[in-house]
C-alpha cells in the first residue's frame, strides 16, 4: 500500500538523480579540470555517446516531469468516468515507466562498457587505450595505473566517474520498475477498475 501512495515520491526521486547524471556526465569531457583534453577528442570514445547527459539525465528528467504531472489531480480528464480517466493515466505512467528503465539501462550499459575499456591516455607508446586487452582486470592492478601519463590520474578519474554514472542508472531504473509495479498493481488488482462504467 506504501508503494502505490507514494507514486509522486517515486517519481520526485527521479530528478535529483537526473541531474547528478547530467553534472558527472559532463565532468568526465574534463580530466583535472582542463578542457584541452576535451578540444582535441582526446577523451574515451564512450564519452562521446552523451549516456548521461541525454538518456540518464534529459530524458529522465522530462519523463519525471511527466510523470508527476500524470500524478497531480490537474490532469486533463480523457473520458467521463473517473475510473477510465485514471485508469488511462496509470497507462500512461506503466509506458513512461518502461521508456525510464530503457534509459537509464542504456547509460548503464555504455558506463560500464566504458569502464571494461578504460581511459584513452597517453603513456611510453602513445596516446591509446592501454587496458582495452585487460577486459576490466586493470580496475584491480593498481600498479598498471602508473601506465597512463597523461592526463595525471585519469584512470581514477574514469573509474570513480563511471562508478557513480553505473550506481545512478541503477537507482534509476530501481526506481522505474517499482513505478510500474505500483501502476500495474493499482491497475489490476482494483485500486482502478479497468472496465469504464
Amino acid at each position: 500500500m506504501g508503494l502505490e501512495t507514494c507514486g509522486s515520491c517515486l517519481s520526485c526521486l527521479l530528478i535529483p538523480l537526473a541531474l547528478w547524471s547530467i553534472a558527472v556526465n559532463i565532468l568526465l569531457y574534463f580530466p583535472n579540470g582542463k578542457t584541452s583534453y576535451a578540444a582535441s577528442y582526446q577523451l574515451p570514445n564512450y564519452v562521446w555517446y552523451f549516456e548521461g547527459i541525454c538518456f540518464s539525465g534529459v530524458m529522465i528528467l522530462l519523463l519525471a516531469v511527466t510523470l508527476i504531472t500524470l500524478e497531480s489531480n490537474t490532469f486533463y480528464r480523457c473520458c467521463r468516468s473517473e475510473s477510465c480517466n485514471k485508469t488511462y493515466r496509470s497507462f500512461i505512467s506503466i509506458v513512461l515507466a518502461l521508456l525510464g528503465i530503457a534509459f537509464s539501462g542504456y547509460n548503464c550499459i555504455i558506463s560500464a562498457l566504458g569502464l571494461i575499456q578504460g581511459p584513452f591516455c597517453n603513456s611510453s607508446t602513445g596516446w591509446d587505450y592501454i587496458f582495452k586487452d585487460t577486459a576490466g582486470g586493470y580496475l584491480t592492478d593498481y600498479s598498471a595505473w602508473s601506465r597512463c601519463t597523461e592526463p595525471a590520474r585519469i584512470v581514477e578519474w574514469n573509474t570513480i566517474l563511471l562508478s557513480i554514472l553505473i550506481a545512478l542508472s541503477g537507482l534509476q531504473m530501481i526506481i522505474c520498475f517499482l513505478k510500474v509495479a505500483a501502476e500495474l498493481k493499482r491497475t489490476l488488482c482494483g485500486t482502478y477498475s479497468v472496465f469504464v462504467q
